[in-house]
């Protein structure tokens, strides 16, 4: 079962260490995505495994949201000025969008991993 105050948490720590990493582009949103999972697996606690998925959960959840919200406006405006050839577009965009955003989510994972191992 999901621990989302594990999740939530974790999701804050990655959003207030990401603003502060822009100073740091690239090295500052990984240090945040890894420092968000572990405080997200840690807080879950129990197996290596439910550490790395809560830490997952934790570095996706806004990736997912900003994926599907960018993919479905930019199906319908894709659709409204290309026709059935924007809507294919606009599809195959979003899903390589959520693919990308499961790649970048990964950090948090192993984050969460190591939470799971300390705790």
């Amino acid at each position: 079962m999901v621990n989302w105050y594990a999740v939530v948490v974790g999701f804050a720590v990655e959003v207030v260490l990401g603003i502060v990493g822009f100073v740091l582009p690239g090295i500052g949103q990984l240090f945040a995505a890894v420092v968000g999972g572990f405080v997200a697996g840690y807080i879950a606690g129990g197996s290596l495994g439910n550490g790395a998925w809560h830490g997952l959960l934790a570095g996706a959840l806004g990736g997912l949201v900003i994926a599907l919200l960018v993919g479905v406006f930019g199906t319908a405006i894709l659709t409204l000025l290309g026709g059935p050839g924007g809507a294919v577009l606009g599809v195959t965009g979003t899903a390589l969008a959520v693919v990308f955003w499961l790649l970048v989510s990964v950090p948090s994972a192993v984050g969460g991993l190591l939470g799971a191992a300390v705790a």
